[in-house]
């Protein structure tokens, strides 16, 4: 454990950064642009960035233990990126992590396995101790900067994980509407009734949607993945409702008549997207490995951990608090299983 830093920051700051509302998990947009700007790149048939020939030997983020994985294989054509939903704003110096979702994406296979996880899982940061996710990111970029905040949140996660993370991506709440209303709305499938108790606009308390297949803007899509207190398993429920939205998101993209929209897309790519590391090619290589085969509804899968809830000592914040503790067996099964080949 290496050596406490001086400056904490105080309990009241962290309040106080933290806005009225806790901005959902908009995980699920980050792929999208991904796909998006990936597909629009790839009609390029370039053979270096096939993805077998350009997933390959590829440098690791952060400084994550992988050991607990034994014979671990990274096979050509396969990473791992994390996807990071923040509440970050305009401006803003630091942000929180409301959520992130690691996936493993095999282009071999055309298999994207992703595994959400809770914004308040313990977890061990390099320096502090033990602490919630959701505070790793902002007390690095604190007293670090924005790109260290990143790497130290990847690397909390590999850490927690075993599993070595190639890439990541950064967006926030209004990303996901800018996407959604870019590409006209979309049919979203929603898995149980939804009843917004507490969302991002005010006028949309109370609205409740039925099971079932619906046309969506933007707005009411980032209402649905932000709602938790009237879903089934809170924060597992959340999921559900993030792969749902994911899917009728890239079934949008996917489809010929919106070819002519990507460039346009591709140009407002900083709404999108607040960070990654993912470079042009990488998103061509992407772009090429799903644009002849992707059927999101087979190829998609959410995995989940559970986890028990507890009154943990918090070593950043010097307090007991509620946290997260998943299960470590079914995390190592989940992992061993679906990320590590």
């Amino acid at each position: 454990m290496g050596k406490k830093k001086d400056l904490q920051p105080s309990r009241s700051s962290f309040r106080r950064s933290r806005k009225r509302h806790r901005v959902w998990r908009y995980i699920l947009l980050t792929l999208a642009i991904l796909l998006v700007t990936g597909t629009a790149l790839g009609f390029y048939e370039l053979h270096r960035l096939k993805p077998a020939n350009h997933f390959n030997h590829l440098k690791t983020v952060g400084s994550g233990d992988t050991s607990k994985i034994k014979n671990y294989k990274e096979k050509a054509g396969t990473f791992n990126v994390l996807l990071i939903g923040s509440d970050s704003r305009k401006g803003s110096k630091a942000s929180h992590t409301d959520s992130m979702v690691l996936i493993h994406a095999d282009l071999n296979n055309h298999t994207y396995n992703m595994l959400s996880i809770p914004r308040d899982t313990r977890v061990y940061m390099d320096g502090y101790g033990h602490t919630k996710l959701t505070s790793v990111q902002y007390i690095a970029q604190v007293n670090h900067g924005t790109k260290k905040g990143i790497e130290t949140a990847v690397s909390a996660v590999s850490n927690l994980t075993g599993v070595p993370i190639h890439y990541y991506a950064e967006t926030n709440y209004w990303g996901l509407q800018y996407m959604v209303d870019a590409l006209d709305g979309i049919e979203m499938n929603v898995p149980f009734k939804v009843t917004l108790t507490h969302p991002w606009y005010a006028k949309n308390a109370g609205k409740t949607f039925a099971p079932g297949v619906q046309k969506l803007n933007g707005e009411m899509v980032t209402e649905l993945c932000h709602e938790r207190y009237s879903l089934p398993g809170t924060d597992y429920g959340r999921q559900q409702l993030q792969q749902a939205a994911l899917i009728g998101i890239a079934k949008k993209i996917m489809q010929p008549s919106n070819v002519t929209r990507l460039p346009a897309l591709m140009q407002s790519l900083s709404k999108f997207l607040i960070a990654t590391n993912m470079s042009t090619e990488d998103m061509v290589s992407v772009g090429l490995g799903v644009k002849d085969n992707f059927q999101p509804e087979k190829q998609i899968k959410y995995r989940q951990v559970k986890g028990r809830g507890a009154t943990m000592r918090d070593d950043l914040l010097k307090a007991n608090n509620s946290q997260i503790i998943l299960d470590e067996n079914e995390l190592k099964t989940t992992i061993k299983k679906y990320f590590s080949n």
